[in-house]
């Protein structure tokens, strides 16, 4: 319990100083690369819910044309990126701008993903099941525990079951499979 209260985010704040420090070389290179393609802006702000159901500014590399309109991340799929935005995008380089979100306390490092507002079901659901007062994550148990189209009912329970036991142990447990995950070479197609 002390954990969820008040080192969860002692940790947050610790891994997040840490990335930001150790990535910013890489960070400054993705940030070149888009603005030489494509041009500015650089990063992609949206509309998310966080902690409560309250609403805040969560950040991305932009990974398409300027001007193409904003969706769900599950549709995604079927807009074009650019040739820097396959790569962050396949490799999860554009969700390192979210440091600053957990730096801010808007997000946590392992947490539930920040829907956007229109996804009412999940919003719903994770109310429903009490996920909805955690910080959303830049990573989470639904998330490595996800497939392709899961339905947000089964998202929100995987929420849920992390919600009922946040430990420093599971936290990193999560962060490593995360990492492990991220390794894997992308689908063929």
């Amino acid at each position: 319990m002390f954990y969820e209260l008040k080192g969860k985010r002692a940790f947050d704040v610790a891994t997040a100083s840490i990335a930001l420090v150790l990535l910013s070389p890489l960070m400054a290179s993705v940030a070149l690369a888009i603005a030489l393609e494509d041009g500015l802006p650089i990063l992609f702000r949206q509309t998310r819910i966080g902690r409560d159901g309250a609403a805040f500014e969560f950040l991305k590399f932009r990974s398409m044309p300027v001007g193409t309109r904003q969706i769900a991340s599950g549709e995604a799929e079927a807009l074009v990126p650019t040739r820097v935005g396959r790569v962050i995008r396949r490799t999860s380089v554009d969700e390192l701008p979210q440091l600053v979100n957990i730096m801010r306390g808007d997000m946590s490092v392992v947490g539930p993903r920040p829907p956007i507002p229109d996804q009412t079901s999940l919003i719903d659901a994770r109310r429903a099941t009490g996920a909805l007062r955690l910080r959303p994550g830049l990573t989470g148990l639904a998330q490595i525990r996800s497939y392709d189209g899961m339905p947000p009912e089964e998202k929100a329970s995987w929420d849920a079951t992390y919600a009922g036991r946040i430990t420093f142990a599971g936290d990193m447990r999560i962060v490593i499979e995360t990492l492990g995950y991220l390794r894997r070479p992308p689908p063929t197609y």
